[in-house]
C-alpha cells in the first residue's frame, strides 16, 4: 500500500470508511503541517522526520497509535472517554463517538516533547 487512497479504498465497511476518513481529515485539518504517509499500512502523520500518530482498522474498532508514552500520559481520560488501550494501542469502538478533544492533545503532547526528536521512534 502506497498512498492513503489505498488504505481507504480497502475499508469495506461504510460506517468504518466514513469514520476513518472522519477522522482523518479533522487531524490533517487541525494539525496541517504534519506529513501524512503510509507506513507498515496504515496511515500515519509526522513531523521533521518523526512519528506522531497512526490509525488503523479492525473488526470491532478504530486503532489509534500515539506511542507507549502518550497513552501512559493520557491513560485516565482515555479510560473516562470509554477506550480501551494497550501499550501500544487505543481502541475506539466503532458504535462510539471520538473524542477529538482528546485526540488533539494526545497529538499536541507528542509534538510539543518530540520537537528536538530525531529519530522516528521514542527511544
Amino acid at each position: 500500500m502506497e498512498t492513503v487512497k489505498e488504505f481507504f479504498d480497502k475499508i469495506e465497511d461504510p460506517q468504518q470508511h466514513r469514520k476513518m476518513t472522519e477522522v482523518f481529515e479533522k487531524v490533517h485539518a487541525a494539525f496541517p503541517d504534519l506529513e501524512v504517509k503510509i507506513a507498515w499500512n496504515q496511515p500515519m502523520f509526522t513531523t521533521h522526520g518523526t512519528f506522531i500518530i497512526a490509525f488503523s482498522t479492525a473488526k470491532k474498532h478504530m486503532s489509534v497509535a500515539p506511542e507507549k508514552a502518550a497513552i501512559e500520559h493520557f491513560s485516565e481520560e482515555i479510560t473516562k472517554a470509554g477506550y480501551k488501550m494497550t501499550k501500544e494501542l487505543i481502541q475506539i469502538p466503532w458504535d462510539m463517538p471520538v473524542d477529538f478533544e482528546l485526540l488533539q492533545r494526545i497529538i499536541m503532547f507528542n509534538i510539543q516533547e518530540k520537537a528536538d526528536y530525531t529519530s522516528f521512534w521514542r527511544k
